[in-house]
């Protein structure tokens, strides 16, 4: 059916195309465009933290300020916060300032502490984060329980040899008795290179089932991976949904703005205990 009024059709052929070419002229003689000058508002920066702890490690966390939204992406490292990690043990460990890289995971990080954690399942942290402006975050994390990774498989396509591809399945077991969160990352040959996949899961349609987690056709043989699966808590998993709904949400006209859930309070950031099974596979 024709988007022009019915009458259009019972012009003399000659003129027909005059009229449909009508509302075009119409279009491009209006001036569609308009210039808004937004005026954002001038917020006070915050402190961002972000630590991530486990057990047999020495703990690390990264201080750094919230910046307005056309400035500079460098991050602005504040000089004068002191931080403080309560144990369940109620012991109280003040980190020191020492910016360096984790040679493992080759993240970041500006203050550390002076021996390994020693962490278990149902172990309650405390974060606090203060400097001398008067900021001051705090956050409360507990050790989630370690769930095992049942299986990896693989299988490859049947297509010619410079065009062979294998596809990953994990499988491991989600208790009954409680809600639960996961997120699964597949590493190739390192975990200190970019993560090849990176699941967030949850078990809301899949409590107390067997999880079987998938891959499309994208590894090759002789390809090491190295699969590993957090058991994580829900404060960590809605972070890292409202930190991909921001990501999906800048530049996009058509979404809805999200902020970031924060796992702290008084700031912004997250502050987590890891829990995880890790296992290595070879494809051949």
């Amino acid at each position: 059916m024709s988007d022009f009024p019915r009458s259009v059709k019972y012009l003399p052929p000659f003129v027909r195309p005059l009229v449909a070419l009508l509302p075009l002229a119409l279009l491009s003689a209006c001036d569609l465009q308009k210039d808004i000058d937004v005026e954002l508002p001038a917020l006070p920066a915050q402190l961002v933290t972000e630590c991530y702890l486990e057990d047999g490690q020495i703990p690390r966390l990264t201080v750094t300020e919230t910046t307005p939204y056309l400035a500079s992406p460098i991050p602005v490292l504040p000089l004068d916060v002191t931080v403080v990690l309560t144990l369940p043990s109620g012991r109280r460990d003040t980190l020191r300032f020492q910016p360096g890289i984790d040679s493992v995971q080759m993240k970041g990080y500006t203050h550390i502490g002076r021996r390994p954690l020693v962490a278990r399942p149902g172990d309650t942290f405390g974060l606090e984060v203060y400097d001398t402006k008067g900021r001051r975050v705090t956050g409360t994390a507990t050790m989630p329980s370690r769930i095992p990774i049942d299986s990896l498989e693989y299988k490859f396509n049947d297509r010619p040899a410079e065009d062979r591809k294998a596809y990953l399945l994990a499988s491991f077991q989600d208790p009954a008795a409680s809600t639960d969160f996961y997120r699964l990352q597949i590493h190739k040959d390192s975990i200190s290179s970019e993560r090849e996949r990176d699941f967030t899961l949850d078990d809301r349609l899949n409590n107390g089932k067997l999880f079987t987690v998938g891959t499309s056709y994208q590894f090759d043989a002789g390809d090491t991976l190295l699969v590993t699966l957090y058991h994580i808590d829900q404060p960590y998993y809605l972070f890292r949904q409202s930190v991909s709904d921001a990501r999906n949400a800048n530049g996009n006209p058509f979404a809805q703005p999200s902020g970031i859930r924060s796992t702290v309070q008084g700031g912004v950031g997250v502050f987590t205990v890891l829990s995880y099974d890790r296992k290595q596979i070879i494809l051949r």
